[in-house]
This record gives structure tokens, sequence and C-alpha cells, in this order.
């Protein structure tokens, strides 16, 4: 199975008065975020499920990718994709969806980039990475009920997306 790891696009900045939770994206996250989409159908990408964490600035980016593919699937809110639960906590709430061929995961980082090096190595800080606002990675997974030993088939920032969208028109 594919697992596609996306990490939202550019948000507001934090204000004064305002919760973490509640940041939107900003015009040009939204601008960007539609043409790494179209980049995404343009690669020949499909979601089985759009797993979302329940922040703003994830729902916005997780519904914006769904609407380029017609909201076939519609982004489901997971928790534990928005908070602090330890990376081997938020992976085995994940876990269910990865019997699925192709399956999309929209948060934050750090957590994004702990979460694609347990898979792959094991070890939750053993890949050192910095998945980039609006950055995706591919990983395939092995058939296996523990999900490690994964293969990373590629990783995008969202300006090379959004370059495969204008190279397909």
């Amino acid at each position: 199975m594919t697992l596609y790891v996306l990490r939202h696009a550019l948000a507001e900045d934090l204000a004064a008065d305002a919760e973490d939770h509640d940041r939107a994206l900003t015009q040009e996250g939204c601008d960007h975020t539609r043409e790494a989409a179209a980049g995404m159908r343009a690669l020949g990408l499909k979601f089985d499920v759009i797993l979302s964490s329940p922040k703003v600035r994830a729902v916005e980016t997780a519904s914006l990718v769904a609407a380029a593919y017609d909201k076939q699937p519609a982004p489901e809110l997971i928790q534990v994709l928005g908070d602090a639960t330890p990376i081997e906590h938020a992976v085995a709430a994940i876990a269910p969806y990865l019997m699925l061929k192709h399956v999309l995961i929209v948060g934050h980082e750090p957590q994004l980039s702990a979460i694609c090096s347990l898979i792959l190595t094991g070890k939750p800080d053993l890949l050192k990475m910095n998945l980039k606002k609006g950055g995706c990675v591919a990983l395939e997974l092995p058939n296996r009920s523990d999900r490690t030993g994964a293969q990373l088939l590629w990783m995008m920032t969202q300006k090379q997306l959004r370059r495969i969208r204008k190279k397909g028109n």
C-alpha cells in the first residue's frame, strides 16, 4: 500500500488572542494547495481515504486536495494527527486504514516527519527530515502487521507539485 504524508499549507500567523488550533490557511496557501493538488492528479495519485488533523489549517488543506478529486473521498478527522500524541500511538490510530491501497494523511511537523521515520526505520527519531509546508512524501508499506520497513518512493515540495501541474497543461 502507498501512504502519502502531506503537511498543511501556509497558514496565518498566530494572533495574540487566538488559539493555534484555529489558524487558517492564507490565500496564498489556498491557491498553492489547489495547484499542488492538480499536480497530484497529474501524477496519477489516488486516495482511498484522506485523514486529517482537526486543526483548521490541516482540514482546509485536506479539503482543497479532496476538491481536486471531486471530494471523493471526503476528508476524515483523526484527533491524533493534531495533538501531541506519542508517535507510536498516532501510527497505531491510523493503522486500520493502512489495509487500503492509497492513504493520504494531512498534519503537522514535527509529527509527520516522526511518523515517516518510524515507518521507514522503526524509530521515530532515526531519520532526520523536515517536511516543508505543503510538501508531500510517498511511502510504500510492506504487507506486514508491524508497519515498519517501508520504502521511500519520493518526497516533493509544494512548489515541485505545482510545477508538475503546470507541465500537465
